[in-house]
């Protein structure tokens, strides 16, 4: 049995889960969210609690047990707290500033990068070399945190470029000396 699978989620006061068929919604102070769910996973809602069960051990419901649990999981958490990802911006010159709902980013190039919000993600720039990202969705929050660091993700010898804040960028040396003759 999947040892998180077979963990049954606590529902916390002030959310709503409702099943319909194979779609599972839950529903926060901050959002609602809705999830359609494998056929094969059977979960029930028992005295405040949400209970996730495979039907037999075969190799693909083993491995949805967990999966389908997580996912549910994160949508309670996402509800009731939210999630976030913070980013550094990193080098000479480089910086972010928010104008409107759009995040303008100079990373050096000759001309600006522009993201604009999506619906259910929210960006913050508390300095001119900080970026919060948040939402109730673990899976967008994520995602548009990797696409804000693609633009200029971190490179190796000076470090310089966007990069997840408890990031670990392993540095070069570079070049050992001048030309030989």
């Amino acid at each position: 049995m999947s040892r998180i699978g077979r963990m049954p989620i606590a529902i916390p006061a002030g959310v709503t889960v409702t099943l319909d068929g194979n779609t599972i919604t839950v529903k926060g102070a901050k959002e609602t969210l809705s999830r359609e769910i494998h056929p094969n996973m059977h979960v029930a809602v028992e005295n405040n609690e949400i209970v996730v069960t495979r039907p037999n051990d075969e190799k693909q419901n083993r491995a949805l047990h967990g999966l389908t649990r997580s996912l549910i999981h994160n949508m309670v958490i996402g509800v009731t707290e939210g999630f976030k990802k913070e980013l550094d911006v990193n080098g000479v010159g480089y910086r972010v500033a928010k104008q409107g709902k759009d995040l303008v980013m100079n990373l050096g190039f000759s001309h600006q990068v522009v993201m604009s919000e999506i619906p259910g993600i929210s960006i913050e720039v508390p300095g001119p070399n900080k970026i919060i990202i948040s939402g109730p969705d673990k899976q967008k929050v994520g995602q548009f945190a990797a696409e804000v660091r693609e633009k200029r993700p971190p490179e190796p010898y000076k470090g310089k470029g966007i990069k997840y804040v408890d990031e670990h960028i392993r540095r070069k040396e570079g070049k050992t000396g001048g030309k030989k003759k």
